[in-house]
């Protein structure tokens, strides 16, 4: 039995993939959960495992071509099995990138009418550049208009209309594709989410102590470092499950309770910054969540994530502490509902008991969706984060 290999969709407005790099070559022996390529998303170069074992065999997709998700690219086949027949290449479009920057794509695909599928996406992009949508022929499954499409349109009409390209000067640095996508999620997010954002000042003398009282302990044991960061994935975590509101998502118009508590921290790589997740995080102890974010961030500073590794979030976590940020103000990553920014700890003079005393304060910013979450509600949830930072010991596993 044969087994496809197709280009993942990590999340609902993802329509293509880059195929970087095939870990494996045509004819070679593979097993089932082995990383067999590498792709790359607009939110970072992540591993495809191998689906089954048996043999690469059919492949349809080299490095650099970018592909609608769901589309086919190669078979895992028993050896001395052949790949379904060619008749099934036509279901699978494929765009080179140096094709799709230059010309209109060439797919055998009928042409858009009126009501031809198109993604939101796609149809606001056509709006922006002019695009006549019932002249795009989609490369999507059943002839769906992807993005790619209608940029690969715009950018062939302005080639025709215009004159050859001048260099970019030498002070102008491109970004990369994953930090050039990361600038546009940012935009659209911060242009159409709601945002608004509720501050609270705690003492974190407390978290301090217990990252260094349980820190000897997760050492011996499961040979990691305990962070701030972990501490904190475990307490936003526990009181998540008292605020159900906080945790969920706006989609399609709807509020959506999401059952599973997946924290999403950001960390930097070098094209941008990713969200990596730590899936199950209410029913993590606190080495478990350790472990998960050492190795996270080890495949994440090595381009070496697996689509789960960013996939699924309900909430974010961004703490800038560690670049000696006092506070900040982060912007939310639909459809979550909101995220929460971190900074560092420092000591401070504050008021206790009507003296003034140094303490380690530090500064907390929850940025919300006022689609799914009113004032009230975010303070309140922000305000048992600060109890759960002042009282770690009541909340730890």
């Amino acid at each position: 039995m044969a087994f496809s290999v197709v280009m993942p969709a990590l999340e609902m407005a993802q329509e293509t993939g880059k195929l970087v790099a095939w870990r494996k070559t045509e004819g070679q022996s593979v097993t089932k959960g082995e990383p067999l390529l590498e792709i790359e998303t607009d939110k970072a170069v992540l591993e495809v495992e191998s689906p089954a074992d048996g043999v690469l065999a059919g492949v349809r997709a080299q490095a650099g071509d970018v592909v609608p998700v769901g589309n086919i690219i190669a078979w895992i086949v028993r050896p001395g099995e052949t790949p379904p027949s060619e008749a099934v290449r036509s279901s699978a479009s494929v765009t080179s990138q140096t094709e799709s920057t230059n010309a209109a794509p060439v797919i055998a695909a009928p042409a858009a009418r009126a009501g031809a599928q198109i993604s939101p996406k796609a149809r606001r992009l056509a709006k922006e550049n002019g695009v006549d949508i019932a002249n795009l022929r989609g490369s999507g499954p059943g002839g769906e208009i992807l993005a790619s499409d209608v940029l690969a349109a715009a950018e062939s009409k302005n080639a025709s209309s215009s004159p050859a390209p001048v260099p970019p000067p030498k002070d102008v640095e491109m970004p990369s594709s994953i930090g050039r996508l990361m600038a546009e999620r940012t935009a659209h997010s911060w242009t159409t989410v709601p945002h608004f954002f509720v501050v609270r000042e705690v003492d974190a003398g407390a978290l301090v102590e217990a990252r260094q009282r349980l820190g000897l302990a997760i050492k011996q044991a499961r040979d990691t470092k305990l962070s701030h960061t972990d501490l904190l994935v475990a307490l936003v975590a526990g009181v998540l499950l008292k605020h159900p509101r906080i945790n969920a998502s706006w989609q399609d118009g709807v509020i959506h309770l999401n059952q599973d508590v997946n924290i999403g921290v950001a960390m930097a790589v070098d094209d941008g910054v990713v969200a990596t997740v730590i899936h199950n995080a209410d029913r993590a102890d606190l080495g478990e969540i350790a472990v998960q974010r050492r190795d996270l961030t080890e495949r994440a500073r090595a381009s070496r994530l697996r689509p789960s590794d960013i996939a699924g979030a309900t909430f974010t976590i961004s703490n800038l502490g560690m670049y000696q940020v006092d506070a900040f103000s982060a912007i939310i990553s639909p459809p979550q509902a909101a995220i929460l920014a971190v900074g560092r700890i420092t000591d401070r003079v504050v008021p206790i008991g009507g003296r003034a005393a140094i303490r380690p304060m530090m500064t907390l910013t929850l940025s919300c969706d006022h689609r799914v979450v009113d004032g009230a509600r975010a303070a309140v949830f922000l305000n048992e984060v600060a109890e759960a930072v002042r009282e770690p010991e009541k909340w730890l596993r």
